[in-house]
């Protein structure tokens, strides 16, 4: 890639792994992102790269990783994929030279995470992992009003994430999202990395990390039921459950100051509150209709003007280890 500031041509992107995530959520952002283009899609099944490239109108698409890594027509690449082939994919795209967005999260493990951002950091190259929260203006909201003062000192972040089975879970069908071999901690990997990323993001990074996973249901290998206690470095203490047998939907965030609380949801559509002893306001801020749009315009701030990102390898890393403290006290 040329030196930033110095591209008059879009950046073109190239994605591995095409897959339900790249639908809606993020392959349109990169489209709608000015500066960007979408180049290239692969997916193992050639039948359905092409169905992706047809119905996005993506010119080129394969079944083979390398044609997008090593394509000269590719300047920076998307790994979509499921977190057990990022340090695979990811490698090679460092080693390529290539700027590089990885899906959360980073890597099952806190080694493979740190491998990947050892590979990127060796050669100076930028590397974004798809934590889009900390770029959504919902929780930018959040942020401001934590840093405004509007409750006062922090003290305490209270998180519960309670979901009931699905059908999928009561099929016994594979799904990597609760095989052990690909995510440990089950949909904890998947869902509770956002929150958790979101939490540094709004009150820094974490110091002390205890917790403790469990399998309630016996539907699947990984955990289904995790609970957590840690300490952020500012000294703002957190607890958090994760419960993903549970009856009913729920999921509700509450942070706790000297002079009130912010209550909000990571996943769900709901009005950001802040509750004082004098007043209750709430702020409905919608996401975009493709939610990664933000953070992939954000990518490009960062590529093109040197705005730096919110969602690094570096910040996520730190995500990576607060995870692996909940569950294996690594």
């Amino acid at each position: 890639m040329q030196k930033k500031n110095a591209r008059t041509a879009p950046i073109r992107w190239g994605i591995i792994g095409c897959g339900s995530v790249t639908e809606l959520k993020s392959g349109p952002a990169y489209q709608k992102t000015a500066g960007f283009e979408l180049s290239a899609v692969m997916r193992r099944d050639l039948g359905l790269a092409a169905d992706y490239a047809l119905r996005h109108q993506v010119k080129a698409y394969s079944c083979d990783a390398a044609d997008i890594i090593n394509n000269d027509n590719i300047d920076a690449v998307y790994i979509a994929t499921p977190p057990d082939s990022h340090k695979f994919y990811a490698l090679q795209v460092a080693a390529a030279g290539k700027p590089c967005c990885i899906e959360k999260p980073l890597a099952p493990s806190y080694a493979d995470s740190l491998a990947i951002v050892n590979a990127f950091q060796g050669k100076d190259i930028p590397l974004f992992v798809a934590y889009y929260r900390r770029s959504l203006p919902r929780f930018n909201k959040v942020k401001a009003l934590l840093e405004s003062g509007a409750i006062g000192q922090i003290r305490t972040i209270n998180a519960f994430l309670n979901k009931p089975a699905n059908a999928l879970d009561l099929s016994g069908e594979f799904n990597w999202r609760t095989d052990k071999t690909v995510a440990a901690g089950g949909y904890f990997d998947d869902l509770a990395s956002h929150g958790l990323d979101l939490f540094a993001y709004l009150l820094g990074d974490f110091d002390i990390v205890k917790g403790l996973g469990t399998n309630q249901q016996g539907l699947y290998s990984s955990l289904d039921a995790v609970t957590a206690c840690w300490q952020h470095k500012s000294g703002v203490t957190g607890i958090g459950s994760w419960n993903f047998g549970g009856c009913t939907r729920e999921d509700r965030v509450v942070i706790t100051g000297s002079k009130g609380e912010i209550s909000f949801s990571v996943f769900d559509e709901a009005a950001v509150v802040l509750q004082t002893l004098s007043e209750r306001q709430e702020f409905i801020i919608d996401n975009p209709e493709n939610i990664q749009l933000h953070h992939v315009e954000n990518m490009r701030e960062h590529l093109v003007n040197d705005v730096v990102h919110p969602s690094s390898g570096k910040t996520a890393l730190h995500t990576s280890w607060v995870m692996a403290q909940i569950l294996h006290g690594e």
